[in-house]
């Protein structure tokens, strides 16, 4: 292929590195006065990706650079959600940080532009070595993120937490993939399966579960989940908008990848292990969040449900079963974006953000419009129908039934009900408790529009089933 060909296979990566580099210079030279034109330029270039992500040049190409890195429709699928949650945090940034929390800085963008590129490299990884560059280069923007409000003892705390648990996550994956290469004597996805291909000795078994470990940890599933609320608490909440959608998106996208491409052939040892961090982060998830009373700790925990329900579709090693992974991705980010935009709306007189779930108390009487929203979402992550959020837990439960998983299905099904109980309790604070007059009243037109797309794609979200469906089945075919 001509060195054209490859660049046009990695169009939508050097555009947003060429943006982040650009506007780190304005960023420096012009100081915080620019923070809100580094913002809207930000947003530009993720736009710009995405749009390049529909041109037939940009996976044309499919493998390039000897094997390292795969343009597909599966990786294409996974960076158009990531780029869109990428800019919905950074469009509701500016009114959290203008409001006594230090102010908007030019970095905050680009820090999440440079983390954008890390991902987009980690979709599309097709060897080890990309892979961990895609993965650090993500995760080394999202410890400064997390710590972005250097004055603040919590969101100091979330930085060091994430940065200590986040390199033995990456120290575990590491010796994983180092197992896998001894064992197999390459780094390559489709070297390492077809030197699995001949049967599984104890040294790959070991590093598949390293692997794993370390993956599980990416995408806070149970038992790798304790960073989660934490950092979810301490970073500043378009920080935590971020990081319970793109990165999320990324990790799991990375994590089927290598469980269907390079470990396909061991489908029944690894499909054990997905099986039993799934139904862990299933119960778990929902069994902590119940007796939660800071808003973002229940989400937080929310998140870890919802991976273990994505992961059913995992599970059934299918076709299907990715394509239902893929398509509850995409119905989770929308879910998740407007869950924390609300999030952003509840703040007191003095506009200092308030996370009580207390504080919601009576909001349908003081902001009848947010608290519809609110219970929208939560109906929806509870799997109500006949919201979108049903539909993404049906997808999932039908793949695994139809790999003869039923009792996987069965056992999701009845752990969903508990998981109901906290969303239900939060419609039951603003819809039936005495008014805490905590909140403020007051509405930001950008976040406004933020919610109601939200709300209607989760309420109408069915009209979209089949190009959703015909999307999702595409990215899926293109890794088998």
């Amino acid at each position: 292929m001509s060195g054209l060909g490859f660049f046009a296979s990695v169009l939508p990566e050097s555009i947003l590195g060429a943006a982040a580099l650009l506007l780190m210079l304005v960023a420096a030279y012009a100081g915080d006065a620019s923070a809100r034109l580094v913002s809207w330029l930000s947003v530009a270039a993720l736009a710009a990706a995405g749009l390049l992500l529909t041109q037939p040049a940009v996976y044309a190409g499919g493998a390039v650079f000897d094997g390292l890195y795969r343009a597909d429709a599966f990786a294409d699928f996974a960076k158009a959600l990531i780029f869109a949650a990428a800019a919905a945090s950074i469009l509701v940034a500016p009114r959290f940080f203008g409001s006594g929390a230090g102010g908007l800085r030019g970095e905050y963008p680009i820090l999440i532009l440079l983390a954008c590129v890390g991902m987009s490299i980690m979709v599309s990884a097709t060897d080890f070595l990309t892979l961990y560059v895609g993965l650090e280069l993500n995760s080394l923007a999202a410890y400064v993120l997390a710590s972005f409000m250097r004055r603040d003892i919590r969101s100091a705390e979330a930085g060091l937490k994430y940065f200590v648990l986040g390199g033995l996550a990456s120290g575990i994956l590491l010796y994983g993939m180092s197992l896998l290469y001894g064992f197999s004597g390459t780094t390559s996805f489709t070297g390492v399966a077809e030197a699995l291909s001949g049967g599984l000795n104890n040294g790959q078994l070991f590093g598949l579960v390293f692997m794993l470990a370390g993956l599980a940890f990416k995408i806070s599933a149970v038992p790798f989940h304790m960073w989660t609320p934490d950092v979810y608490e301490g970073a500043p909440t378009p920080v935590t908008t971020f990081f319970a959608s793109a990165p999320k998106v990324a990790a799991l996208a990375l994590t089927t990848r290598v469980a269907v491409v390079a470990l396909g052939p061991t489908g029944h040892s690894w499909q054990q292990i997905v099986i039993f961090i799934s139904l862990a982060s299933i119960v778990l998830g929902a069994v902590a969040a119940i007796n939660q009373s800071n808003i973002k700790r229940l989400l937080a925990y929310s998140s870890i449900n919802n991976v273990g329900f994505a992961l059913i579709g995992l599970a059934a090693g299918t076709k299907e079963g990715v394509a239902a992974v893929l398509s509850y991705l995409a119905i989770y980010v929308v879910m998740t974006i407007g869950s924390f935009v609300c999030v952003l709306q509840m703040k007191d007189e003095e506009g200092n953000p308030v996370e009580t779930i207390s504080s919601l108390a009576g909001l349908s009487q003081s902001r009848p419009g947010l608290a519809a929203a609110i219970a929208i979402f939560m109906f929806s992550l509870a799997g109500i129908p006949p919201l979108f959020g049903f539909w993404a837990k049906f997808l999932v439960f039908d793949a695994a039934v139809a790999a003869h998983l039923t009792l996987l299905a069965a056992l999701g099904i009845a752990a969903s009900v508990i998981g109901a109980f906290y969303y239900l309790k939060i419609i039951k604070t603003m819809y039936f408790d005495a008014p805490s007059g905590e909140l403020a009243r007051g509405r930001n037109p950008l976040d406004f529009s933020i919610i109601t797309l939200c709300a209607a794609v989760i309420v109408l979200g069915y009209l979209l089933n089949a190009p959703l469906g015909r999307a999702s089945a595409a990215a899926a075919a293109s890794l088998f």
